[in-house]
């Protein structure tokens, strides 16, 4: 009698190994976070920021004395040219591409839906100099367009990942949030419709992707609290937040997220080769409490 047992043994359910991947927004954060996980465990990771003052750090601070690689490059990833220049920079260096995590992202703006009347609406939602086109179209340009450009302009490298890893599809994580799914505003209307939007998003690519017979996998991953410069307002030397625990007590988790969840998280949806055109929530039951 045969048995695969070995197949089911946790090396090789969640082997990256070897895998080549690129992570936006590296420098920090949930970012950091997805790039420490591929790299502690064999994967070679570029991340790929705007300060490179920040992903020297992150080498420096993570990238030592590990069984893959974190390689730092700078990009401003809402600039097309850029980008092109980048799938450049990655096709002179690799073969393919086996992972590309899609998590840069802002958040700007801030008005409180307050008030009992239409007027006080206006005054807080409509007046403030914040509550500008420009807020909406930053936003977005970000959180959703950078998605899509970034997607396909790597779908050629992507693409070859089966090629050269028999068994396994290239994959695309876009990183989007809980606040894409939930009903409230949290007084920031344009970052929780961007994400609204990058969700659709995902699903588009994973559906245009697959039904045209290319073998790239697109999912998101929609964290809720973790420590971050979006949560905590900044990082330290290692480039890591934080945020504390008893403010989150009320959540089902009783706390916000930590590197394990996001890392766990992140090696799943990488290895997962039957996950496709899905939307993985990672909040510590946050949309339990507050509904969609």
């Amino acid at each position: 009698m045969s048995t695969n047992n070995a197949d089911l043994e946790i090396s090789n359910l969640f082997n990256v190994k070897s895998r080549v991947a690129l992570v936006t927004g590296g420098g920090s954060g949930i970012g950091l976070m997805a790039a420490q996980a591929l790299a502690v465990n064999g994967a070679k990771v570029y991340i790929v920021g705007r300060t490179e003052e920040k992903l020297e750090n992150v080498v420096k601070a993570h990238g030592q004395n590990i069984a893959g690689q974190i390689i730092p490059l700078t990009c401003d990833i809402t600039k097309k040219d850029q980008i092109a220049n980048l799938v450049k920079e990655i096709e002179s260096r690799e073969k393919c591409l086996c992972v590309l995590i899609n998590n840069a992202g802002i958040v700007v703006g801030h008005q409180k839906p307050e008030g009992e009347t239409g007027v006080d609406f206006k005054k807080n939602l409509f007046e403030p100099e914040s509550a500008t086109f420009a807020e909406w179209s930053d936003t977005y340009t970000t959180n959703v367009t950078q998605l899509y450009m970034m997607t396909t302009a790597f779908l050629p490298l992507l693409e070859k990942a089966t090629e050269h890893n028999p068994g396994y599809s290239g994959t695309v994580i876009n990183i989007t949030s809980i606040s894409g799914s939930v009903a409230k505003s949290q007084a920031h209307f344009s970052y929780n419709a961007s994400k609204g939007a990058a969700n659709h998003l995902t699903k588009l690519l994973a559906s245009e992707v697959s039904n045209h017979g290319i073998k790239v996998r697109v999912n998101a991953i929609a964290p809720g609290v973790y420590p971050s410069e979006m949560t905590a307002g900044d990082s330290d030397e290692n480039q890591k937040s934080q945020v504390p625990a008893e403010k989150y007590e009320h959540l089902p988790a009783r706390r916000p997220g930590n590197d394990r969840d996001m890392g766990n998280a992140v090696v799943f949806a990488v290895t997962n080769q039957y996950l496709n055109g899905q939307i993985v929530t990672v909040d510590g039951g946050y949309l339990l409490k507050f509904g969609q």
